[in-house]
């Protein structure tokens, strides 16, 4: 266990002592972050609609099993 501890303690410091000495990279991470939490918003309003919401559990079973049951050209 004391191994363990002392290992977790080494990555840790081994990280912050690298995120801290850097110049570019720290800009860089923050661009990367911003980056994506715009890309999960846009997907997520305007691709990944909720399509079930507002049905009931009968209603949501019924259209789950059409959308999995009918031909893509026939919807």
């Amino acid at each position: 266990m004391k191994r363990l501890s002392h290992s977790l303690k080494a990555v840790w410091r081994f990280y912050y002592d690298g995120f801290r000495q850097m110049t570019w990279g720290r800009t860089l991470w923050i661009i990367i972050i911003v980056k994506l939490i715009v890309l999960f918003l846009v997907l997520r309003l305007f691709f990944f609609r909720p399509t079930l919401s507002g049905q009931n559990d009968a209603e949501k079973q019924q259209s789950v099993g059409r959308e999995l049951s009918e031909p893509k050209g026939r919807r």
